[in-house]
């Protein structure tokens, strides 16, 4: 460990030696930027354009003239960027100065299709994603508008590389895979930490409503040297709203689940920003309630009950001009339960599997800048802890209720530095020191399970990001010290980036992740057949899971004609090695609990391509298409069944060869618009238990194309309230699985295909 301790402070002193040292003393304020965002044409100004100050992050909107200002401003550049849905991002450079007010002012040309979205999963730093060094794909409330998606799980299937499943007909796990790996080699990230544990993260995506995200990013290959434990498939990173100016929204939709339940979902989001920007706050509420669904008539629910209150917020305070903090929260209360006999308690019934969740979430961030905004300081905190009750249990058994507390916290440091020259370029040095917790305590008293786990992971992290006129270069490590494992665990990464033009750049990236051993996640959830709990021990030795990620990407926009274009080509390798899988050691003999035991096998490759194209004309058609080819294999034949009848295989089940999606939208009228979206998921093999079957077997499934259709009108009711009125209808053709087990029998983890049957909806939205 000494060795990379070394290794780590070496390359921290080699390039903080690049870096310009800090200026003496503060730095005098100067006077201001104000300015005028006009259409072009029109010159008709555009009110609520964003104008960010790139070097310090503060940001304002445009009033309803298109006017904005910026008061009290240092001396010195600045980087102004301004952005408005459905027009060109611009950027300018601007000096100011004490002795004078600059004017600027910025003519947007219509643009039907994003490309340069600020991010920063890339790198950890606020860029835009024409510049990233590596691939970050953006969802935003457009899409989740589109898809009519009211939490997480329903929208990540519009990305290629991107599925997601329910893996249980009872409890409703979702699970997302991206380029074809399990949930557990995705890690979710809420505003960059990694506050969801692998308790909450079983049914963590259903749980976190659409109205409380500003975007979601998406970077698919290994992600361990930038975020740790977890990210081998890749990295989803939640932003949640942050308040940029004074509105509010409040809506509500009624579905109906095949004619035959009822589900209600309400939300409202409101902002607050004063006049100079020193604060703000956003809120946001939503709730939810689904009537259990029993799609073939056995008595049985396909999707379970499901009750869920969400409120949160997240707010500014700039107590200088030069630093920030920023302060979140958000709570969750569901209940959701699936099985059969609802008007009964629990233990009454054939089989339930039932959970009561209170979760709060919450962080905070301090930022400050020196020496012009050139070198930034971030302390963060963060804390998730999630209250479980549950029941999952069979045959009116009374002993399978059970408890849990799970604690996640994580805190930690970070410092940016811009640097005017580095060996051979300007270039950014970030670096970082953070510490995680996870405390976890699982009791299921009937079973004999109490269960105590605590992790935790010290890590450090360096990277340099070197900026060319046609090359950016970024290299960096992370050293995680994890309580589980042994040795020091050493993720590296490098990415390059090649981009001639505005309109073209190419990507080349070697990047790395691990899996470290853990004693809970979702296979604890009881879903074998009768409802016997089971618990999971880990080998001695065990080693974590490694990943080598290797892509290749193209993105390159165009325009012929009046259309608007763009086509990203992303070709991935992913080698797994030291595999995790459950072997099974029989009943414990003064429990009677079926126990597992978690242990290294060989491995396994993943490789295909991703395609995404976008094509528009204005307003009035948007297409978006994603296609991906993949093959998903483990490199010895892997037993799947305790049936030494049952073969083999080396085929991952679960994950088709070929999936996609697109999305269609248009607007022909002023007030009106509508939108078709759909999801293709190819075959697969899905392993089936017996039970309801005489003997366990491998089934090959169909393929399935579930389509969506959505009408909105708008109504302006003046000139600061709006009324939408939408309605529609999800799953068109009801493409839902056939061949369901039915009674108390049943395999209730085999399901698969699209997670929800033909629905039909009916909206309505005040906002201004």
């Amino acid at each position: 460990m000494k060795k990379y301790i070394n290794l780590l402070m070496g390359v921290v002193c080699a390039l903080v030696s690049c870096t310009i040292a800090y200026a003496d003393g503060p730095v005098k304020e100067g006077n201001a930027i104000v300015g005028h965002v006009i259409e072009k044409g029109s010159e008709a100004g555009l009110p609520y354009a964003t104008v960010l100050l790139v070097e310090t992050g503060e940001g304002t909107v445009t009033d309803a003239g298109g006017y904005f200002r910026f008061k009290k401003l240092p001396a010195g550049e600045y980087t102004l960027k301004v952005q408005i849905m459905g027009y060109t991002t611009q950027v300018k450079k601007v000096t100011v100065s004490k002795d004078f007010v600059v004017d600027m002012h910025f003519v947007m040309e219509e643009e039907s299709i994003m490309t340069d979205e600020v991010v920063v999963s890339a790198n950890r730093n606020e860029t835009s994603r024409k510049v990233a060094p590596v691939v970050v794909n953006v969802m935003s409330n457009k899409l989740f508008e589109i898809v009519n998606s009211t939490d997480l799980a329903k929208s990540l299937n519009y990305q290629s590389g991107l599925r997601v499943e329910n893996n249980c007909q009872n409890c409703g796990f979702p699970q997302v895979r991206i380029n074809g790996l399990e949930g557990p080699y995705s890690q979710i990230l809420i505003n960059s930490r990694p506050v969801m544990s692998a308790l909450s993260g079983v049914y963590g995506l259903e749980q976190i409503p659409t109205n409380m995200i500003e975007r979601v990013e998406v970077v698919r290959g290994g992600g361990s040297a930038l975020f740790g434990a977890n990210a081998v498939g890749g990295t989803i990173n939640i932003i949640t709203k942050d308040p940029v100016r004074n509105s509010f929204q409040v809506a509500s939709t009624m579905s109906n689940l095949n004619g035959k339940v009822w589900e209600q979902y309400m939300g409202a989001n409101a902002s607050l920003v004063s006049s100079d920007n020193s604060y703000g706050i956003a809120l946001y509420q939503s709730y939810r309630n689904r009537n259990p669904y029993d799609a073939d008539g056995d008595g049985f629910s396909e999707l379970g009950k499901l009750n869920m209150n969400t409120f949160g917020l997240r707010a500014y305070y700039r107590p200088t001009q030069f630093s920030r903090i920023s302060l979140e929260y958000h709570t969750t209360n569901e209940f959701r339960r699936g099985g059969n006999k609802f008007d009964l308690q629990p233990h009454e019934t054939d089989i339930t599997e039932q959970t009561k969740h209170i979760i709060n979430s919450g962080g905070l961030t301090y930022d400050v800048f020196f020496n012009e905004y050139k070198h930034k300081l971030s302390v963060y905190a963060s804390a998730q802890h999630t209250d479980r009750n549950s029941y999952y249990g069979a045959d009116k058994a009374e002993n399978a209720y059970g408890k849990t507390k799970d604690l996640t916290a994580v805190g930690g440091a970070m410092y940016v530095g811009n640097m005017d020259n580095c060996l051979f370029s300007p270039a950014t040095f970030t670096g970082g020191l953070e510490y995680q917790y996870n405390s976890l305590h699982d009791v299921m008293t009937g079973y004999g399970r109490d269960l105590r786990q605590d992790v935790k992971i010290a890590s450090g992290f360096v990277q340099n990001e070197w900026e060319l006129d046609y090359f950016t270069i970024l290299a960096g490590f992370r050293l995680d010290k994890h309580n589980l494992v042994d040795n020091v665990i050493f993720s590296p990464r490098i990415n390059t980036l090649w981009k001639p033009s505005d309109k073209f750049q190419g990507r080349l990236t070697w990047s790395t992740g691990f899996r470290a051993p853990q004693a809970y996640d979702e296979d604890l959830h009881v879903a074998a057949v009768g409802g016997e709990a089971m618990e999971v021990r880990l080998a001695e030795g065990l080693k974590p899971e490694r990943s080598n990620s290797f892509s290749g990407s193209v993105d390159w926009s165009f325009n012929f004609g009046h259309f608007q274009s763009n086509l990203l080509i992303e070709g991935f390798y992913t080698a797994l090695n030291d595999v995790f899988y459950l072997e099974s050691l029989g009943k414990d003999p003064v429990s009677g609990t079926l126990v597992q035991e978690r242990r290294n096998g060989n491995g396994a490759r993943v490789y295909g391509a991703n395609i995404d194209y976008k094509i528009a004309h204005g307003k009035e058609a948007q297409l978006q298409l994603g296609f991906t080819v993949q093959r998903s294999r483990y490199t010895e034949a892997v037993r799947w069944s305790e049936d030494e009848d049952v073969a083999a295989i080396k085929r991952m089940p679960r994950t088709p060869d070929y999936y996609g999606y697109f999305t269609f939208s248009s607007a022909p009228l002023k007030n009106f618009d509508f939108s078709l979206s759909g999801v293709y998921t190819g075959r697969m093999i899905v392993p089936h238990f017996a039970g309801y079957i005489e003997k366990d077997r491998l089934e090959h499934t169909p393929d399935f194309m579930d389509f969506n259709l959505k009408l909105n009108y708008t109504f302006v009711l003046n000139d600061h309230l709006k009324l939408q009125v939408n309605g529609g209808v999800q799953n068109i053709f009801n493409a839902f699985q056939k061949d369901l087990d039915k009674g108390m029998n049943r395999d209730s983890k085999y399901f698969y295909g699209p997670t929800q049957p033909r629905t039909y909806f009916i909206g309505i939205k005040f906002f201004n």
